[in-house]
């Protein structure tokens, strides 16, 4: 076996870590974000699932590389932005966000500290 051929099959396995982790990582956040929603954990996990099956004999490494920055932007962005309401009344909801979302809360003040 060749040096260069020994070379691409490590790049080959790297590339195919790269998107195992992505997908896993995906399903992780998937069941972290919508927690004790069944209609949307399933409809994630369709998509999700739908999606890597749909790309899974892509061949052009550039192309794979696009998609594994696009999934890693995905689970980003369902991370940071997506919350979780629920209907608590006819017109009422409760917001359940989720500890890693919270930030340390600091009122807003008219007048500079004095930082003396």
């Amino acid at each position: 076996m060749t040096h260069f051929t020994q070379e691409a099959r490590k790049g080959k396995m790297e590339t195919r870590l790269k998107v195992l982790r992505v997908f896993k990582t995906l399903h992780r956040t998937r069941m972290e974000v919508f927690k004790e929603d069944d209609r949307a954990l399933t409809a994630a996990r369709l998509k999700i699932n739908e999606e890597f099956r749909k790309n899974k004999d892509e061949k052009a490494e550039e192309n794979i590389q696009k998609m594994i920055k696009m999934g890693s932007d995905v689970e980003i962005v369902l991370r940071q932005n997506v919350l979780q309401m629920e209907h608590v009344g006819e017109e009422t909801l409760m917001l359940r966000p989720r500890e890693d979302l919270l930030l340390e809360n600091v009122p807003y003040c008219d007048q500079p500290r004095d930082k003396s």
